[in-house]
């Protein structure tokens, strides 16, 4: 497996200049994505009778993961400059374009999207289930209306 990110490196800011990262106290299974789910994710790119080496998944979970919190460092200091807390999708996008990523932007922006379409669905569908009958019943009768 990958070894631990030593102080400095991989976490934190990437412009951290070696303060020790906050990552370094995380245990491996932490700082990584599923082995098992980069490795679907890889198999998908070759032929059904295709192998991909052990080696080549860590490194791959190993890239993957410091490219996610790169980017999510970036986001994280534009919270802090902007004093919220929390990173939101855009956020996020405004720090691929920050560090040169741009051809990942507007796929991300049909993802985050659909996304955000589809939460919306979902929290409406939890509301409808917890409303009244006779109140679905005259929401029902505008919705025809319309």
């Amino acid at each position: 497996m990958a070894e631990p990110a030593s102080p400095g490196g991989g976490g934190g800011s990437h412009e951290s200049g070696g303060d020790p990262s906050p990552q370094s106290n995380l245990r491996e299974q932490d700082r990584y994505l599923p082995i098992a789910n980069i490795g679907r994710i890889m198999k998908k790119a070759l032929p059904a009778n295709g192998k991909i080496a052990k080696d080549s998944k860590d490194t791959v979970q190993e890239c993957v993961s410091e490219f996610i919190s790169f980017i999510t460092s970036e986001a994280s200091d534009k919270c802090q400059k902007e004093k919220r807390k929390t990173i939101n999708g855009d956020d996020l996008l405004s720090a691929l374009a920050t560090l040169g990523f741009e051809d990942y932007i507007e796929p991300l922006k049909v993802y985050l999207t659909r996304y955000r379409e589809v939460a919306w669905v979902n929290q409406w569908c939890c509301r409808w289930r917890e409303m009244p009958r006779d109140l679905q019943g005259l929401v029902m009768h505008l919705l025809e209306k319309m």
